[in-house]
């Protein structure tokens, strides 16, 4: 709603030519910022489709694996059948042959318990098949649901962050869910001052509310990742280089998080990633501008999925 706004105003500020050259490079520049998020968020459609072409494209193995399983089911069941009807002749002719001699009765005794012990044998073996058979099958029946159920948690959970942040939209804060995680990314200039990694009170402000919603869901893990542009860092003090400056700020947001009893801190990870996991180039201000954040990432927890595909391996 706030994009729409915006790229009105911009419209409008074009359309009118008493305007300041100073308002209206603002525009331009806001009308740019929202072109590329466009792109951005087009790209990152893009790859949630394709990884969502190849679990399909998984999902169809799996089932067409089951269905030939099966297929080979069937068909040992029907060569059981043909064993057991062989073993019904069989049967009928061990009868008959009572009534010869001892040594061909004998023979034929022995020749029938064999056969009797083969049957058998495939009897079991069948069974114990068709019984990991369906063992195989009812883990992958809860293995999907565990998944689709892990994908709908955290569907909520951005929904969840997305109305518990929205007085924060267009400061520079967005929620995002890919690659079956949800990020919370905020840019420098609604946390810290330039150079600096202590927290501002309207990024404070942020950074509480999603505490908040955190201390709810206790079992995710929290990685806290700081980011900046390529600029030398130029301050002085204990920081030496963006290194230092991307870390301290992240354990300056997890020093705010950590206030909140309700978060488990196990779950809390800090990271400095400095500048070599730009979002844009470099090479323009407003590229910097992006470049320069926090980025939030939260994980659910996958022990059970793993230790599911474990059990079908």
């Amino acid at each position: 709603m706030i994009k729409k706004a915006s790229l009105g105003l911009l419209v409008l500020a074009l359309s009118t030519s008493c305007v300041s050259k100073k308002i209206y490079n603002d525009l331009e520049t806001k009308y740019s910022d929202l072109k590329k998020e466009n792109r951005s968020i087009a790209d990152e459609n893009a790859g949630l489709k394709t990884a969502k072409n190849q679990l399909e494209l998984e999902r169809d193995k799996l089932t067409k694996d089951l269905a030939s399983t099966k297929d080979d089911l069937a068909k040992q069941k029907a060569d059981l059948a043909a064993e057991q009807k062989k073993y019904k002749v069989l049967q009928d002719s061990y009868n008959a042959l009572e009534k010869n001699s001892n040594d061909a009765l004998e023979k034929n005794m022995n020749k029938n318990r064999d056969l009797l012990a083969e049957l058998e044998a495939k009897s079991k073996k069948l069974a114990e098949e068709q019984a990991r058979l369906d063992k195989t099958a009812s883990r992958l029946n809860e293995l999907e649901a565990m998944i689709a159920a892990k994908e709908e948690a955290m569907r909520k959970l951005k929904e969840t962050l997305s109305k518990a942040l929205n007085g924060f939209e267009g400061k520079g804060l967005t929620v995002e869910q890919k690659n079956g995680k949800v990020y919370v990314s905020m840019e420098n200039k609604l946390l810290f001052n330039s150079g600096s990694w202590a927290v501002g009170s309207e990024g404070r402000k942020a950074v509480v509310e999603l505490g908040k919603v955190l201390g709810d869901n206790p079992d995710l893990s929290v990685l806290i990742e700081g980011h900046t542009d390529d600029d030398p860092y130029a301050g002085s003090g204990p920081i030496a280089n963006n290194w230092d400056l991307s870390t301290k700020r992240a354990t300056a947001i997890v020093a705010i998080l950590s206030e909140n009893a309700k978060i488990n801190k196990q779950k809390l990870t800090a990271a400095g990633r400095s500048e070599f996991s730009p979002l844009a180039s470099n090479a323009t201000p407003e590229g910097k501008a992006k470049n320069r954040r926090i980025e939030i990432i939260l994980t659910p927890r996958l022990d059970e999925i793993a230790d599911m595909l474990n059990s079908i391996n």
